[in-house]
C-alpha cells in the first residue's frame, strides 16, 4: 500500500500564503495524486489533480488562479502552493492517490495520508 504523509498546514491570515507537502512511498505508472479538503460538518471535496505522464492539473473553481499543485519525482513528493489564502480554504487537507485516471470523487482514490491543518482567519 502505498503510504502518504501530509505536512505544512498552519494558522495563517486571510491573504497569507502556505505550501502543504505530500511525502509518497511510491509512485505507479498511471496515477492520479490530488488533494483533497475536509472542514467540518461538510463533505470531503476535491481540491486540485494532477495525472502522471503529461496530464495538466485540474482545480476547483473556488481555488483556481490561487492553488498550484506539482510534483518533484525525484522526491516522490507532491506539493500544494495555496496563495492568497481566504477564511473558507479553512480545512483539514488530505492528499490522496490513485491507480489510473482522476476522478473528482474521494471514494476512487485507494490511498490517503492522515491530513494537515490549515487555518485562515480574517
Amino acid at each position: 500500500q502505498v503510504q502518504l504523509v501530509e505536512s505544512g498546514g498552519d494558522s495563517v491570515q486571510a491573504g497569507g500564503s502556505l505550501t502543504l507537502s505530500c511525502a509518497a512511498s511510491a509512485y505507479h505508472r498511471r496515477y492520479c495524486m490530488a488533494w483533497f479538503r475536509q472542514a467540518p460538518g461538510k463533505e470531503r471535496e476535491r481540491v486540485a489533480t494532477v495525472y502522471s505522464f503529461g496530464g495538466s492539473p485540474v482545480y476547483a473553481g473556488s481555488v483556481e488562479g490561487r492553488f498550484t499543485i506539482s510534483q518533484d519525482n525525484a522526491k516522490n513528493t507532491l506539493y500544494l502552493q495555496m496563495n492568497s489564502l481566504k477564511p473558507e480554504d479553512t480545512a483539514m487537507y488530505y492528499c490522496a492517490f490513485s491507480f489510473g485516471t482522476c476522478r473528482t470523487l474521494a471514494l476512487y482514490f485507494r490511498h490517503w495520508g492522515q491530513g494537515t491543518q490549515v487555518t485562515v482567519s480574517s
